[in-house]
């Protein structure tokens, strides 16, 4: 099978999907929030060495029952994937590498700590090596959940497209290919999240990937000449924690300035034509006197 190339297309590049993570991360896991620690984009050492985000279960008595976090233990590492991009052969030794560097760092059990990897798509490849040569048994242990057995570690694959929209409507919405109903079945679900609710992140990510499908949801079913107005009355709620909804406005203030602008130049320009034409005319005018006399 030939390997395929990680690409990270550049309109996708300044989404912010890690901030993203985090925050669809804490909101499927709101259950248990009392018990649960997340610390995003952890610094392992003083060199350029970065874990996505480290949760940490304060209570170790407490059993995490939500289906991502099942195997969680106190100390739980998780690498996170955007959804052009994909969990390698070498991003699975890099995680492992840096949870032994974390346990040595903070002096901890390796039994106490997890990995979760997390990504858009069926790990094929990482799959295959895990079993053909680590000998591990990876087994489905649900809807875009996968256990690897066979290590000191507990570790797990999540396929967040295959998660169930019942149980992690979250994590399953983190994309840039929902439809039309999923964008905005998840833009209410943030719009009833509360103001304290870290969800700008993931509101930003999620609607700004999709604006173009909005935008072309609504002119394609609104004649009115008050589409402008009536497409961010109706979407506003929808875009509101994102910080999406002034952008948009401020993008089409300044497209309707230009093309005010614009018509502004053609109308002075004009003006200027008939201004040299009536000068021709007087021009001539004059002449034909002077040839008349």
């Amino acid at each position: 099978m030939k390997k395929v190339k990680k690409t990270k297309p550049e309109e996708n590049s300044k989404i912010p999907w890690h901030p993203a993570f985090i925050e669809a991360l804490q909101l499927e896991l709101e259950d248990y929030k009392d018990v649960l620690e997340f610390h995003s984009e952890l610094q392992l050492t003083t060199e350029p060495l970065r874990i996505d985000c480290v949760v940490i279960k304060k209570k170790k008595e407490v059993k995490i029952k939500k289906n991502i976090g099942r195997i969680f233990r106190t100390w739980n590492l998780m690498e996170y994937k955007s959804p052009d991009d994909y969990v390698s052969v070498n991003d699975y030794y890099k995680v492992y590498g840096y949870a032994c560097i974390y346990t040595y760092l903070n002096e901890i059990p390796i039994t106490d700590l997890t990995i979760t990897f997390v990504e858009s798509r069926y790990p094929r490849e990482l799959i295959k090596h895990l079993k053909n040569v680590r000998g591990y048994i990876v087994a489905k242990t649900g809807s875009g959940v996968y256990n690897v057995k066979g290590d000191v570690i507990p570790i797990q694959i999540i396929n967040n497209r295959q998660l169930s929209k019942e149980d992690n409507i979250w994590l399953k919405n983190l994309s840039n290919s929902l439809n039309y109903t999923e964008v905005e079945l998840i833009g209410y679900k943030i719009a009833q999240q509360g103001k304290s609710a870290q969800v700008k992140a993931y509101a930003y990510a999620v609607m700004h990937t999709h604006i173009n499908k909005i935008k072309e949801r609504f002119m394609t079913n609104k004649f009115s000449l008050d589409l402008e107005q009536a497409f961010f009355e109706e979407i506003g709620p929808l875009l509101e924690k994102s910080g999406l909804a002034a952008k948009l406005q401020e993008e089409e203030r300044q497209k309707w300035t230009s093309v005010v602008a614009d018509q502004s130049a053609k109308l002075a320009d004009n003006e200027a034509k008939l201004a040299d034409k009536d000068a021709i005319i007087e021009r001539l005018r004059l002449q034909l006197e002077e040839l008349q006399k």
